[in-house]
C-alpha cells in the first residue's frame, strides 16, 4: 500500500459543511441509511476517471447544522481487491485529488453480523480519522434474540455508537445527533495506510471476537435456523436438485399464470383499435394510430404480466436469502469453465437486463474472470427478450400438458433460458483456455440468516419493473415504432402493384436487402425489418413485427392478434430459428456502450458485439436446417 499523510481540513473556521462519508460492508443498509438522511437532496454521478457510481447528498439537522454526505462503494477491508474497494480505499485515505478527504466517518454496520462487519470498522480506526459506529438493523437483531450492549460496545472500540432502523422513518435521527454533538471537528492528520498492513488478518480476527465476547449476547435463533436449512439446500445432492425444481416452477408459472391478465390487455387493444378504425377515416392518420402505434405499443405492452411474474419470483428469492446460496451451488460448476461463483450475481442481474450485469461485474477480482463475465453476460436471457420468446412460444407451441405434470408453453421457454446459460458456460470455458491465466478462485461471499420477504420491498421492485417496462414501451418503443411505420409507409405503392405497400417502402426496400443475407437461416424481409429497430431495445422486434405484419396484410387477413397471423406465415423451422438467434441475438447499442465504459476499450465492444452475432447465426441456420429435414418447411 502506499504511504501517505494528509491533513483532514475540518477546523471550526472552515466555512464549507463536513464532509460525512458512509461506508460499510456490501448488504449492511447504507445505502437506506443514506437515502434517509438526504432524501431527494442527493446526486448521482461517476467518480473521475472511473465509471463506478457516486452518490453524494446533503441534510440539514435540527441543530441548524449542513453535512454533506457521500456514499462510499460497499467494501470488506480497505487491502482492496475490486475496483470499488479501491475507490473506497483511496476517498477514506485522502488519495483522489478531485474529492475532499471526508471530516467524519460513519461507519454502518450490520447488527445480525458483527463478527464480520466489524474488521473493516477496525481496519480504518487505525487511520486517525475522526469516527462514529451506526448500528443498523438493530430490529431485526432483536427479533432474533441478540443482545449488543451498545454502551460497553462503545467503550470496547473508543468510538460513539448509535442504534439506527434505516428502514422506518426517523430510524436516522440518533446519528445525525451524533453528528451534531461532535461539532466543532478537530483538525486532524491521518495515518499511512500502512498501519494497517502492520496488523495481521490474524490479530484483527481475535480482536473482533474478544468485542463481541464482552459486548454482545443472546442466541441467534434466525442462525440455527438458517443452518438447519442450509444443511438440505447446499446439500451437494439436493442443493443442485432444488435450485432446478425452482427455476422450473418459475417458468410454468409464467406462462400459466399471465394468461388471464394477457387476454384481459389483448381484448382491450382489440377494443381500443376497433374504435379507431371504426371513427377515423381511411388514411395515414388511421393507419398511424391503428397499425403503428396500437399493433406496436400494445404488442408489447401485452407481455408486462409475464414479465412481472417472473420478477416476483427472483424478488422473493433475494429478499428471502436463498440467491447467495444459489451462488454458492454454482461455484463448482462455474469453476469448470475458469469462473468463481462471485460471477453468478453478474450473471444473475443480466436476466433483468446486461447493463447492470455488465456493471455488477466490477465486484470480481481477477481481472480476466471479470473481463469474461462481462463478455458471457448478453448470453443470460434478458426480461426484453421475454416478449419475444412468448410471442413466438404462442404462436407454434400448443399449450398443452406434458406428463401430466407440466405446460408445454413453459418448458419450451425453460429449455430457452437453459440454453442461454449452457452457452455462457461453454463460451467461457473457451475463453478460459485462449486468454489463460489462473483457474478456479476461492469464492467468499456473505450468507444471510434466512427470513420471511418483505412485502413493501417486494412491491417496490414489482412498481420499479413495471415502471421502467411501461416507461419503455411510452419512450423507445413508442418513438421506434412510429419511426418504423413511417418508413414503412412510404413512398406509396406505384399503380397496379401487386405486394402489400409496405413492400415498396423504405422499410420494405432494406427488409429485402437484409433477406439476402438472413435467407439461409429462414428469415423473410418482414422478420429483417423487425431486427433492425431491435438494436435499440429487443422488446421493440415485436412491436416492429406487429407493425409490419399489419401493414402487410390485406382486407381480412389480419387476425384479431398477432401470434395467429405469425402461424399462418411461418412455418416451425422459421419460427424455431428466430428464438435460437434471440438467444445469442447480438446486444443493444445500451449494453454495448456500457461495455465500452466499464472495459475502457471499443474493441472489447465490437468483439462482443462480432462474436454474439456469429453465435446467432450459426445457432439459427443448424436450428432451421436440421429442423427443416426433420419437419418440413
Amino acid at each position: 500500500m502506499a504511504v501517505v499523510e494528509k491533513a483532514v481540513h475540518n477546523s471550526p473556521a472552515n466555512s464549507l459543511p463536513p464532509v460525512v462519508a458512509l461506508l460499510g460492508n456490501p448488504n449492511c443498509g447504507k445505502t437506506a441509511l443514506f437515502n434517509r438522511l438526504t432524501g431527494a437532496r442527493q446526486k448521482v454521478a461517476n467518480y473521475a476517471g472511473v465509471t463506478i457510481e457516486r452518490k453524494e447528498g446533503a441534510f440539514n439537522s435540527q441543530a441548524g447544522h449542513t453535512f454533506r454526505v457521500l456514499d462510499l462503494p460497499g467494501a470488506y477491508s480497505l487491502t482492496a481487491h475490486t475496483p470499488d474497494e479501491a475507490i473506497t480505499r483511496d476517498v477514506v485515505a485522502g488519495l483522489r485529488r478531485s474529492d475532499a478527504a471526508p471530516d467524519v466517518l460513519v461507519c454502518v454496520v450490520n447488527a445480525t453480523n458483527l463478527r464480520l462487519n466489524l474488521r473493516l470498522v477496525l481496519e480504518v480506526q487505525r487511520l486517525g480519522l475522526p469516527m462514529l459506529l451506526a448500528l443498523n438493523m438493530v430490529d431485526v437483531a432483536r427479533k432474533r434474540g441478540v443482545v449488543i450492549d451498545t454502551a460497553r460496545l462503545a467503550q470496547e472500540l473508543g468510538m460513539p455508537v448509535v442504534e439506527t432502523v434505516a428502514v422506518q422513518p426517523g430510524g436516522e435521527k440518533a446519528l445525525v445527533a451524533a453528528l451534531d454533538a461532535m461539532l466543532p471537528l478537530p483538525q486532524v492528520v491521518t495515518k499511512p495506510l500502512s498501519a494497517i498492513d502492520a496488523v495481521s488478518v490474524e490479530e484483527t480476527q481475535r480482536e473482533v471476537r474478544r468485542i463481541i465476547a464482552a459486548a454482545v449476547s443472546g442466541d441467534d435463533e434466525a442462525s440455527s435456523t438458517s443452518e438447519k436449512i442450509d444443511s438440505v439446500v447446499l446439500h451437494p445432492v439436493a442443493g443442485p436438485i432444488i435450485l432446478a425444481v425452482l427455476m422450473f416452477f418459475v417458468f410454468q408459472a409464467v406462462f400459466s399464470w399471465a394468461a388471464t391478465p394477457m387476454d384481459m390487455i389483448t381484448g382491450a387493444f382489440e377494443h381500443l383499435g376497433g374504435l379507431l378504425g371504426a371513427y377515423v377515416p381511411e388514411g395515414h392518420l388511421r393507419s398511424l394510430l391503428v397499425d403503428g402505434i396500437i399493433g406496436g405499443v400494445g404488442g408489447v405492452l401485452v407481455f408486462l404480466p409475464q414479465i412481472l411474474i417472473l420478477f416476483f419470483f427472483i424478488l422473493i428469492l433475494e429478499d428471502c436469502g436463498y440467491l447467495p446460496r444459489a451462488a454458492f451451488l454454482l461455484d463448482r460448476l462455474m469453476g469448470g469453465v475458469g469462473l468463481s461463483g462471485r460471477a453468478f450475481i453478474p450473471l444473475l442481474s443480466s436476466f433483468a437486463c446486461a447493463i447492470p450485469g455488465v456493471m455488477a461485474a466490477r465486484t470480481i477480482q481477477n481481472r480476466r474472470d471479470r473481463f469474461v463475465t462481462i463478455m458471457i453476460a448478453p448470453l443470460m436471457t434478458c426480461s426484453a427478450r421475454l416478449p419475444v420468446y412468448a410471442l413466438v412460444i404462442a404462436a407454434f407451441i400448443p399449450s398443452r400438458e406434458v406428463f401430466g405434470i407440466m405446460n408445454l408453453q413453459g418448458l419450451v421457454l425453460f429449455i430457452l433460458y437453459v440454453a442461454g446459460i449452457v452457452s455462457a458456460m461453454l463460451v467461457a470455458y473457451v475463453m478460459k483456455r485462449t486468454m489463460g491465466g489462473k483457474g478456479k478462485h476461492a469464492l467468499m461471499m456473505e450468507l444471510p440468516a434466512y427470513h420471511w420477504p418483505h412485502l413493501r420491498n417486494l412491491a417496490l421492485g414489482l412498481w420499479e419493473r413495471a415502471k421502467i417496462f411501461v416507461t419503455r414501451v411510452g419512450t423507445i418503443i413508442l418513438s421506434l415504432t412510429i419511426i418504423l411505420w413511417a418508413l414503412s409507409s412510404f413512398p406509396d405503392a406505384p399503380e397496379g402493384a401487386t405486394q402489400p405497400a409496405i413492400y415498396y417502402s423504405v422499410a420494405g426496400i432494406i427488409g429485402r436487402g437484409l433477406e439476402y443475407i438472413f435467407a439461409p437461416i429462414g428469415f423473410n424481409w418482414q422478420i429483417c425489418i423487425a431486427l433492425v429497430p431491435g438494436m435499440a431495445a429487443r422488446e421493440v422486434a415485436v412491436g416492429a413485427l406487429g407493425t409490419v405484419y399489419a401493414m402487410s396484410q390485406t382486407g381480412d387477413e389480419l387476425a384479431n392478434s398477432l401470434a395467429p397471423v405469425l402461424a399462418a406465415s411461418w412455418g416451425l423451422p422459421t419460427a424455431l430459428s428466430l428464438l435460437a438467434w434471440f438467444v445469442f441475438a447480438p446486444q443493444c447499442l445500451a449494453t454495448l456502450s456500457t461495455v465500452r465504459r466499464e472495459t475502457n476499450s471499443v474493441k472489447a465492444a465490437w468483439f462482443m458485439a462480432g462474436y454474439l452475432f456469429a453465435l446467432a447465426y450459426v445457432a439459427a441456420f443448424l436450428t432451421f436446417r436440421i429442423s427443416t429435414a426433420i419437419i418440413g418447411g
